[in-house]
């Protein structure tokens, strides 16, 4: 949820910044600058809107090599468990 807030809010900074300094249209030269910031605009807001690139905790599952000894700890978010 907020990735999407903040998407929204950069989105709407952005068209308030355009809107705000935009003057007179001039259609005189058309290169490519729109369409390079078109795919930058984009790209922002496609990576703050994208998942996470790395796997919830306990998506590996136990390890498969002999046997261990689960300890809970604190890792400064939440409490996890490992294999020691």
């Amino acid at each position: 949820m907020k990735k999407i807030v903040t998407a929204l809010l950069a989105a709407t900074t952005i068209a308030l910044a355009v809107v705000a300094t935009s003057g007179a249209a001039e259609a005189r030269w058309w290169g490519p600058g729109p369409i390079i910031g078109g795919v930058v605009a984009g790209a922002v807001v496609g990576s703050a809107l994208a998942a996470p690139y790395y796997y919830p905790y306990g998506y590996y599952g136990p390890y498969p090599y002999g046997p261990c000894v689960w300890r809970t700890y604190w890792n400064g978010y939440r409490w996890v468990r490992a294999c020691y």
